[in-house]
């Protein structure tokens, strides 16, 4: 189970939490590396960058984290809630993040490593679903904290931008757009200069992928810099899986056991089509949700207008695809 730190302990650890030691940044919080001043070893302090929910109920949270065990997940050594804050200690990953090694190492990932890499995650994130539905006993869907949207955009599902509910199925879209990152070598969202007007606009990987799709020449996707080093049958797969999770329908969105069934080979791919639907709301859907986001606000004001709230890499409160 996870150990309590203190905020002395990992504030000495990070040398005061300087800039120097930051390793990376995501929309819930800075992580730093740190090094452990009573056994020397090195870890991740996941420093939050908001605070909602009170103690005890964070550390209930906690403790169901604490049990989930699976070779993709990065284990959570324990925690510290002093001080108005709130500090995740992580096991540190040495080969940093998958952003660095696709965007900015010198050596170019193979094909081989990408689909490892996608077929890890997947597993993980299938049984991040698995277990929320077998282990914990929080309803998310319905919890105050999920009514604001929050997360890396590109990452991010339109119903979620639209609604501010997280669900599985926002996962899996964020998970598509992950899928599209790694075989196009893109970043989600992109700055580029338009031929006519000089202007920097913002290109998000998803709609041009679809938009690629719509042509009919998916294979023109893949990132180059792999001139072509790939099975083509495996990288028109892969890209298809990605346009299937970033489906705009929430309900025509694969689970994530299925992904891994696909990317494994065991099952066929939904019917992609080859132009992206448009995202439709219902009124009713969209008075419903916008009618219980008001209510959980209300809630929320009500019952505890000063609690913090805490965020977990990897779960379901809208963080994306930002993995530790």
């Amino acid at each position: 189970m996870p150990k309590e730190f203190s905020y002395k302990e990992l504030k000495l650890a990070t040398k005061g939490f300087i800039p120097t030691r930051i390793i990376g940044r995501g929309a819930f919080g800075t992580v730093y590396k740190g090094i452990l001043s009573d056994t020397g070893g090195i870890v991740a302090v996941k420093r939050c960058s908001h605070n909602g929910q009170g103690k005890a109920e964070f550390l209930s949270e906690l403790s169901i984290i604490g049990t989930l065990r699976h070779r993709n997940l990065v284990r959570l050594q324990g925690w510290c809630h002093e001080k108005g804050e709130i500090l995740l200690v992580y096991d540190l990953m040495p080969n940093g993040s998958l952003d660095k090694v696709l965007f900015e190492s010198r050596m170019v990932l193979s094909w081989s490593h990408r689909r490892k890499i996608l077929i890890g995650v997947a597993s993980a994130l299938a049984y991040l679903h698995q277990e929320c539905e077998n282990q914990r006993q929080v309803e998310h869907d319905k919890s105050p904290d999920a009514t604001v949207a929050a997360g890396t955009m590109g990452y991010l599902a339109p119903e979620y931008l639209l609604t501010g509910r997280a669900t599985e199925k926002t996962d899996v879209f964020s998970y598509g757009a992950v899928v599209l990152e790694v075989a196009c070598g893109r970043r989600p969202i992109e700055r580029e200069t338009t031929k006519v007007e000089k202007v920097r606009v913002n290109s998000n990987l998803v709609e041009w992928v679809w938009g690629v799709h719509r042509e009919g020449n998916l294979l023109n996707a893949a990132d180059s810099r792999l001139c072509g080093e790939f099975d083509e049958q495996e990288m028109r797969r892969v890209l298809m899986i990605g346009l299937a999770c970033s489906h705009p329908d929430p309900t025509a969105r694969p689970t994530m056991r299925g992904v891994v069934q696909m990317l494994e080979g065991e099952s066929e791919i939904p019917i992609v089509p080859r132009t992206r639907p448009s995202m439709s709301f219902s009124t009713s859907h969209l008075l419903m949700s916008l009618q219980d986001s008001v209510s959980d606000l209300n809630g929320l004001i009500t019952l505890s207008p000063s609690s913090s709230e805490s965020s977990f890499t990897g779960g379901r409160n809208g963080n994306g695809m930002e993995l530790v």
